[in-house]
């Protein structure tokens, strides 16, 4: 559909002017028509887009910034993560960005973050890719009307891969930016074709605004049983977010991001964004028949040029394969995208050293340590340059998104786990048997087993043993789980080797949480490694 006059003159305030063909809210098999026309990406077999995004295929954390103004200056957290931009770097980077899009087509599509129609906000995402608009569609949350979001409160996300910055002139880390300006609600992003910086900037959009409306933003996925009873599932991606919140058991929320407020959870999106490398069909079935159906997009999957058929197999590309689909694609899923007040509350951690327990209940204090900690592995491709698992500290288990300081969001967990009763627990989805390049990951099938005990009560009277360095509580047993697996000690061959990692780990924990020592209280920063 092409730009109505309301439309075009809020494309022209924005500075867009002089365009080619303006195509506004784009049904998904109208963009694909553009996508394929344009040659961005082809049809694979069974109906899913298949996209390359060339030399991008992660996320570029240093090439984000935040535009510094009045506004935020004592707000943000600024430093390694926050980086700042001035506002008139922002104003002429801007101004080029404009200008290179004048004759060109543009595709916009108006959706909504936040699926509680308290808290949403509108954004207008503004590609020069189709299948960029396709993964917007899928990602957020769209009207059943047609809408143009002439709202002041739209924030509008504009995204070009064909332009790049120039790093001594425009003040970027490189030719890619993913810039925000919170003042003028404007965010914009250029030189890569990763699509999922799209969907990032506006979770952190939501992760600024929400706190204000008390409401606690969360990189986290959620589900929900037969009794009402929800369960949030926090990690960065790859410890299993996705993958163990898609239970057929249960009923999906949302995979990737979340808000709690006074009446319970809500999804900020309508789809998800799930990593696809040697996905297995037994193991994964709700994910994998994603990747055979019709609105799918297929992020850097190979696809055989003459049978069109997909081989998820194939990391030549990346091992950061991703679908990006409608929540719609699983099929039991909550249509609203919200639910009650949390009953379990798991953190997923990927230890690459192969130490942390298996799982482990948290104390309230624990609790806050591990989430301000937010340890795991950064998975190989996730970001650009992560070849294999390297140990991170992810604040809140989602630092990259998180704009405002920790201990606003920790604040936050701590009250609504304090005023909801909520079971806390710790999940080690890494490595057992040794550290990454000796032991194996831990089989999907055992965690499960352990999720499963823990969503239906069934280690509220197993007896724990406290473990000697990190003081974690570890269940001595759990159902469908060898004995030997719920000690890690027990699965090492060098238990010397064992001892040494564990206090190595410890150490590092220590020296990560000296940041919030005068930010927390005594017993929070006690409830770490002994």
């Amino acid at each position: 559909m092409l730009g109505s006059d309301e439309g075009l003159q809020l494309l022209q305030r924005l500075g867009l002017r002089n365009l080619g063909n303006v195509y506004w809210n784009l049904s998904t098999p109208a963009l694909y028509e553009e996508s394929v026309r344009r040659r961005e990406g082809w049809i694979s077999h069974l109906g899913p887009l298949v996209v390359h995004t060339g030399h991008h295929t992660g996320r570029s954390p240093n090439d984000k910034f935040i535009v510094r103004d009045a506004s935020n200056e004592q707000k943000i957290a600024w430093g390694k993560v926050n980086r700042a931009m001035d506002p008139a770097r922002f104003d002429t980077l801007f101004a080029k960005l404009t200008a290179f899009f004048q004759g060109r087509d543009l595709f916009v599509q108006n959706l909504y973050g936040g699926a509680d129609a308290r808290y949403r906000i509108p954004v207008r995402i503004i590609t020069d890719h189709a299948w960029h608009n396709l993964f917007a569609r899928n990602l957020l949350l769209h009207s059943d009307e047609p809408i143009i979001h002439a709202s002041p409160d739209t924030f509008t996300i504009i995204d070009s891969p064909r332009f790049h910055a120039n790093p001594e002139m425009d003040g970027t880390n490189s030719e890619v930016f993913i810039v925000l300006n919170f003042a003028k609600r404007i965010g914009i992003i250029g030189g890569t074709t990763y699509a999922g910086e799209i969907k990032k900037s506006v979770f952190t959009v939501l992760n600024y605004l929400l706190p204000d409306m008390g409401v606690f933003p969360m990189h986290c996925s959620a589900n929900v049983g037969t009794r009402g009873d929800v369960a949030l599932f926090f990690g960065l991606s790859g410890t299993g977010k996705t993958t163990l919140s898609a239970d057929p058991e249960r009923l999906l929320i949302g995979d990737d991001e979340h808000g709690w407020s006074d009446t319970g959870i809500f999804n900020f999106e309508g789809g998800c964004y799930a990593k696809v490398i040697r996905l297995s069909p037994d193991a994964e079935p709700d994910i994998y028949r994603t990747t055979r159906m019709f609105g799918t997009v297929l992020e850097n999957v190979i696809v055989n040029s003459s049978t069109r058929h997909i081989d998820l197999n194939d990391a030549s590309l990346t091992e950061n394969t991703r679908a990006a689909y409608p929540i719609g694609h699983i099929p039991k899923h909550v249509q609203s995208g919200m639910g009650g007040h949390p009953k379990n509350l798991i953190m997923l951690t990927a230890d690459a050293f192969g130490v942390m327990p298996p799982i482990s209940r948290l104390t309230p204090d624990q609790a806050m340590y591990h989430f301000l900690s937010g340890y795991t592995a950064k998975v190989a491709g996730t970001e650009k340059g992560v070849l294999e698992p390297q140990t991170t500290f992810s604040t809140c288990f989602g630092a990259p998104f998180m704009p405002l300081p920790p201990t606003v969001y920790a604040r936050l967990l701590g009250e609504r786990v304090a005023q909801h009763k909520v079971d806390v627990w710790l999940v080690n989805t890494g490595w057992t048997g040794g550290p990454y390049g000796v032991g194996n990951r831990m089989k999907i099938a055992f965690t499960r087993q352990m999720i499963h005990a823990i969503l239906n009560g069934m280690l509220k009277d197993v007896p724990a043993m406290q473990d000697p360095i990190f003081g974690l509580h570890v269940p001595e047993q759990c159902q469908g789980v060898p004995r030997e697996i719920m000690n890690q000690r027990d699965t090492w061959t060098d238990k010397h080797a064992y001892d040494t990692k564990a206090k190595e780990l410890a150490a590092k924990f220590k020296e990560n949480f000296k940041q919030f020592t005068d930010q927390v209280r005594p017993e929070v920063r006690d409830a770490g490694p002994k």
